[in-house]
C-alpha cells in the first residue's frame, strides 16, 4: 500500500503478539460466534431433505431448533468479541496519543491539533473496525466454504471462483486507495494548520492588507482538500464492481445453475442451505469486509504512518534540508544571523531588518530595545518558530527548522509550563534519561531553589501546577532548560517573575553552564550588564557591543540605561509591599519629531516625584502602584 507498509506490517505483528492473551480470547469467541454461520446453512438443508421433504416434520423441526440454538449462542459470542476488540484497541490510541503529544512538546508540530483531535480517532476507529470485520470475514467465510463443501462439493465449485476473482479486484485497489486517502489526510492537515494562523492573527492580517492573499491561499488549500476527497470518493465505484462480483455473481450463477447442480446430485435442501450461506452469512461478511478494509485498512495504514514518522523538527518548511550529524557543526558559531529580515505580513514595516550577528559558543548576549522592537520576535527566529522573510538563522551551523538546530537550543518563554508529574520528571523531560539525584541537586542550588525543591517534598514529589506561583513555575522551566542537551539557551523574558536577585543567580548559572551559549531577552537593565554583549533593537537602527561601548555610541542605549537607572535608584525608598511589582524596563523611547516623549518619566516637566514609566500608553495603572502610595488625582 505504501513503501513503508512492510513496516507497519512487521510493528503490528509486534503489538499483537505482546497481546497474546486477549488476541486468544478473541480468536476463541469468534470461533463461538461463526458457530452459528456453519449450523444456519446445513440445519437448513437436513431440515428440507431428512425432514419435512420426507414426511418427517418433527426431523425438520428439530434441525431447526437446532439452528436457531446455534444463533443464540452465536450472538452471545458476539457480545463477548467487543471486550476483546477493546483490549487491542484501546492502549493503541493510547501509545498514538503519546507519540503526538511528545512530538508536540519536544519538536514544535504544528499540525498537533488535527493529529490528536483527528486523526488518532481516525487510527482507533479505523483499527476496531478493521479487527471486527476482517475477523468476522475470516470466521464466516471459513464455515460457510465448509457447509458448502459438506452439502455437495458442485455448490463450492460454482461460488468459489466469482468470490476469489471479487476479492482479488478489491486487493488491487487497495494501493491506490491509500494514496488518494493519504494525500486526503495531508490536504486536511495543511487545511487545519493555515486556518489556525489565520484565526490568531486576523488582526494582523486587517492591518497589513494581506485580506486579498490569506483569502487566495486559504482557498488553494480548501479547494486541495476538496479535489483530494473528490478523488478518494471516485475508488467507491471500483469497491462496488468488487463487491458485485464476489457477493452478487455467485448467487446469480447459483441460481442460474440449479438444473444443472440438481442432474449432479445436488438436493433441494442442499440448494437452499447454499442460497442461506451466500445470503445470510457470506454477503453480510463481504460487505462489511470491502467497506471496512477498503476504509479503515488504508486509513489505518496511512494515519499510523503519519502519526508515528520522524518528520523534521518543525513541520511546514518543505524545503529544509535533512539534519547532518553534530560532527558536521562542531567548529561553527553558537548562534549566526544573516541579513536578517522579518515582518508579519507583505505590506508591514519589517520588524528586523538586515540584521547581521555572530555568537561565539559560550559567549552570553543580552537584547534590549524598546517595546515592539522585534526581541521576541527574534527569540521566535532563532527558535525556529518564526520563518525569516529574509536572509538565513543558523544555529550551530545548522539552519532554524531542522531537527539539528532543535537539537542545540532550547528556549524558555515568559510563560512556563509545568505539567502534573513529579519534580524530577519535570526537570529532566528534555534528557533521554532520568537525571541522577545529585546532578537535579546541584541544579537546584545553582538556580537557588533548594526552599521550592523542601517545600514541593522532594525531587520524587508530585507537583500540583495550580498550586504554584508564576515564579516557581519559571524557576522549573529554568532548571528543565539548563538540564537539556542544548548547548544554546534563549531566555525570553524567562525571569520576570523572579526577583533582581534570583534573576542574576540564574543568568549567572546559565552563563557558567558547561560548553554553554546564553541569549537573554531582557527587560531589567541588570541584564545587560551582566552580559558579555548587548543588542540594542530599534527597527533598522540596531547596534552591537559591550556595555561601555554602547554607553558611548548609542543614543537610544544610554535613554534605555539611565531611565532605567533613574527608577532603580529610586526604589529603596518604596514602602514594603509584597504585591508591588517592578515597573518595566526599558520605557518607550522618546521618537517624536517633535521631541514630546509618549511616556511619563522621572525627569519630565512637572513631574513631583511619584509618576515612573510602567506601562505602554493608553494603559491605566492602579492607584496603588505609584511609588508614594497616594490615590490618583491629577498625575
Amino acid at each position: 500500500m505504501t513503501p513503508v507498509e512492510p513496516g507497519l506490517v512487521r510493528r503490528g505483528v509486534r503489538y499483537l503478539t505482546g497481546r497474546r492473551r486477549v488476541v486468544a480470547a478473541l480468536l476463541a469467541w469468534s470461533v463461538v460466534e461463526a458457530g452459528h454461520t456453519f449450523a444456519l446453512g446445513y440445519a437448513l438443508a437436513e431440515a428440507l431433505d431428512g425432514g419435512f421433504l420426507a414426511g418427517r416434520p418433527r426431523t425438520g423441526l428439530a434441525w431447526l431448533g437446532v439452528a436457531a440454538v446455534a444463533v443464540v449462542a452465536g450472538a452471545y459470542g458476539t457480545g463477548r468479541t467487543y471486550g476483546g476488540v477493546a483490549g487491542l484497541v484501546e492502549p493503541f490510541r493510547d501509545g498514538l496519543v503519546r507519540t503526538v503529544v511528545s512530538r508536540a512538546l519536544h519538536r514544535g508540530d504544528t499540525a498537533a491539533v488535527s493529529r490528536l483531535t483527528h486523526q488518532v480517532e481516525i487510527a482507533r476507529d479505523a483499527f476496531a473496525g478493521l479487527v471486527m470485520v476482517s475477523r468476522s470475514f475470516v470466521f464466516t467465510a471459513a464455515g460457510a466454504l465448509t457447509g458448502l463443501f459438506l452439502l455437495a462439493p458442485p455448490l463450492l465449485a460454482v461460488v468459489a471462483p466469482p468470490l476469489v476473482l471479487g476479492l482479488g479486484l478489491f486487493l488491487a485497489t487497495l494501493r491506490p486507495l491509500a494514496r488518494r486517502q493519504e494525500a486526503y489526510l495531508a490536504a486536511d492537515e495543511a487545511l487545519a494548520a493555515a486556518l489556525g494562523d489565520v484565526f490568531s492573527g486576523l488582526r494582523d492580517v486587517t492591518a497589513a492588507g494581506a485580506e486579498p492573499r490569506v483569502r487566495a491561499e486559504t482557498g488553494a488549500l480548501t479547494d486541495a482538500a476538496l479535489h483530494a476527497s473528490r478523488a478518494l470518493a471516485r475508488w467507491s465505484v471500483v469497491r462496488v464492481v468488487a463487491l458485485a462480483l464476489a457477493g452478487q455473481l455467485p448467487l446469480v450463477l447459483l441460481l442460474a445453475g440449479a438444473p444443472w447442480l440438481l442432474d449432479r446430485g445436488v438436493t433441494a435442501g442442499g440448494l437452499v442451505g447454499a442460497l442461506a450461506y451466500l445470503t445470510q452469512s457470506l454477503m453480510p461478511a463481504l460487505q462489511n469486509l470491502v467497506h471496512g478494509l477498503g476504509t479503515s485498512g488504508s486509513r489505518l495504514a496511512v494515519v499510523v504512518r503519519r502519526l508515528t514518522e520522524r518528520g523534521p523538527a518543525v513541520t511546514g518548511f518543505a524545503d529544509v534540508p535533512p539534519a547532518a550529524p553534530p560532527s558536521a557543526f562542531a567548529s561553527a558559531p553558537a548562534l549566526e544571523l544573516r541579513r536578517l529580515t522579518f515582518a508579519y505580513g507583505d505590506r508591514a514595516d519589517p520588524v528586523v531588518r538586515d540584521l547581521d550577528l555572530t555568537l561565539p559558543r559560550g559567549a552570553h548576549l543580552a537584547v534590549v530595545g524598546p517595546s515592539g522592537a522585534g526581541k521576541s520576535t527574534l527569540a521566535g527566529l532563532v527558535a525556529g518558530l518564526l520563518r525569516p522573510g529574509g536572509g538565513e538563522v543558523t544555529v550551530g551551523g545548522a539552519r532554524a527548522g531542522t531537527a539539528a538546530a532543535a537539537a542545540q537550543r532550547v528556549l524558555i518563554p515568559q510563560e512556563a509550563y509545568v505539567f502534573s508529574g513529579t519534580l524530577a520528571d519535570n526537570l529532566g523531560y528534555l534528557r533521554a534519561a532520568p537525571v541522577p539525584e545529585e546532578e537535579l541537586r546541584a541544579v537546584a542550588e545553582a538556580l537557588g531553589m533548594e526552599e521550592l525543591v523542601r517545600r514541593a517534598g522532594g525531587f520524587a514529589a508530585p507537583l500540583a501546577p495550580a498550586e504554584l506561583s508564576a515564579g516557581e513555575r519559571q524557576q522549573i522551566a529554568l532548571a528543565r532548560a539548563y538540564l537539556s542537551p542544548a548547548p544554546l539557551a534563549v531566555l525570553d523574558e524567562a525571569t520576570c517573575h523572579l526577583d533582581p536577585v534570583a534573576e542574576a543567580r540564574a543568568e549567572r548559572a546559565f552563563a557558567r553552564r558547561p560548553g554553554g551559549t546564553l541569549v537573554v531577552i531582557a527587560h531589567r537593565a541588570a541584564s545587560a550588564r551582566r552580559a558579555g554583549r548587548v543588542l540594542v533593537m530599534d527597527g533598522a537602527d540596531t547596534a552591537c557591543g559591550e556595555h561601555h561601548e554602547l554607553l558611548a555610541r548609542s543614543p537610544l542605549y544610554r535613554d534605555l540605561m539611565g531611565a532605567a537607572e533613574a527608577v532603580e535608584s529610586a526604589e529603596p525608598a518604596r514602602p514594603a509591599n509584597p504585591a508591588h511589582h517592578s515597573p518595566s524596563h526599558p520605557p518607550r523611547h522618546p521618537r517624536d519629531t517633535d521631541r514630546v516623549d509618549p511616556v511619563p518619566r522621572p525627569g519630565l516637566a512637572g513631574d513631583g516625584g511619584h509618576v515612573v514609566a510602567h506601562r505602554p500608553v493608553g494603559q491605566v495603572q492602579a492607584a496603588g502602584d505609584l511609588p508614594d502610595g497616594r490615590p490618583l488625582r491629577r498625575e
